[in-house]
């Protein structure tokens, strides 16, 4: 004689927004599908088992009611999942979203240092080392209240992580209109305040108190610098500063059409 068919998986429907496919296998993309379990999983457990992180999530409907993540599935439900809203505030109809932070800082992985160097160059906080592991980026950003940026889904996932974002491209200026766009940064910009190598403040420096340092054509043709407060690098407005204005001004005029 048969068992009772008890032990029979449920099955709730889902559907995923926007760039919340980018996680997803191609036949589940922009459609709804069915999701089978066991017991009486969390809507987050559900959103991680089928692959999205949950710092992407801002706003879960189920059956057309918003939800917060400890909702348990039960079987029958019909579940929409949306992302992180850029420029909408969602407030009263979500249940998700962490309280803001009070400054817009980064902390970075091993695979996004040249990321990292253009958020610098814009002016803001963004932690990066080689030698960060995975703990080491999560332990900053709680004690730090940093947002990780990150091209390994898997640390999004950690229970612990309430700010990140899976950056989507591989070409680093790419990265960087993807990350202001996503967060909204061009308003909050500050070009040229922050050291591209260490992170630290620049400061502006006298010629004579940095003469020594500078090659004899700098010094020839030069008089204004700048220095960083950590690691005494010096900065000047030379060619390279050129390309750089060059594309902070393309990324800014990027970001204004984005808007129209």
């Amino acid at each position: 004689m048969d068992s009772p068919d008890a032990a029979a998986p449920s099955v709730a429907q889902f559907r995923f927004y926007e760039e919340l496919n980018d996680f997803l296998a191609p036949p589940l993309r922009k459609c709804e599908f069915p999701y089978a379990f066991t017991g009486t999983p969390s809507v987050k457990d559900a959103i991680e088992a089928i692959g999205v992180p949950h710092t992407e999530v801002d706003l879960v409907l189920v059956d057309g009611e918003s939800v917060d993540f400890t909702r348990r599935l039960t079987g029958g439900e019909r579940v929409a999942v949306y992302p992180v809203f850029e420029r909408l505030d969602i407030a009263p109809v979500t249940r998700l979203r962490a309280r803001p932070l009070r400054r817009t800082r980064f902390v970075l992985d091993v695979h996004l240092g040249k990321l990292a160097r253009y958020l610098r160059l814009l002016g803001f906080d963004a932690l990066y080392r080689t030698d960060y592991d995975d703990a080491t980026i999560i332990r900053l950003s709680l004690d730090e209240q940093r947002i990780i940026l990150t091209r390994d889904r898997g640390v999004l996932k950690h229970a612990a992580v309430t700010h990140g974002y899976w950056v989507r491209s591989t070409v680093p200026r790419q990265q960087l209109g993807e990350v202001v766009r996503v967060f909204d940064l061009g308003s909050n910009s500050r070009p040229f305040t922050r050291c591209m190598l260490c992170n630290g403040e620049l400061q502006r420096v006298a010629k004579d108190a940095v003469a020594d340092r500078l090659p004899p054509r700098v010094r020839m043709y030069f008089d204004e610098f700048v220095q960083c407060r950590e690691c005494a690098h010096v900065y000047w407005s030379g060619s390279h500063y050129q390309r750089m204005r060059q594309m902070v001004d393309e990324l800014a005029v990027a970001e204004q059409n984005s808007r129209l």
